[in-house]
């Protein structure tokens, strides 16, 4: 399973992507004030950047549920097979995790 850390790197990174999104959105609304030839291809172009990003999000976000899925599958596996190494592993972790909290 992600630490809590890169959990928050990805939501973070997705709000800011979203935002980024949004505001490019606004922009194109804002541009259909103006005319002429370039003013269409402009928002053309970023009709197609706003399109190609969306998807880019959707393929990226599907990738990462899906890696996250199989670190949970894989991690089930490993503590069924290996109850009391697994046991062993937690009990390790808390104990240096309780080490490094006395310490402050």
């Amino acid at each position: 399973m992600p630490s809590q850390t890169a959990l928050n790197a990805q939501e973070i990174l997705k709000a800011d992507f979203q935002t980024l999104v949004a505001d490019t959105e606004k922009l194109l609304e804002h541009t259909a004030s103006l005319a002429g030839e370039q003013a269409d291809e402009l928002r053309d172009q970023i009709r197609e950047s706003l399109l190609r990003a969306k998807e880019t999000l959707k393929v990226t976000e599907e990738s990462v549920r899906l890696r996250g899925e199989a670190a949970i599958v894989a991690t089930e596996e490993y503590v069924q097979a290996k109850p009391w190494q697994s046991v062993g592993i937690a009990a390790g972790a808390g104990f240096l995790l309780g080490l490094l909290l006395t310490r402050r």
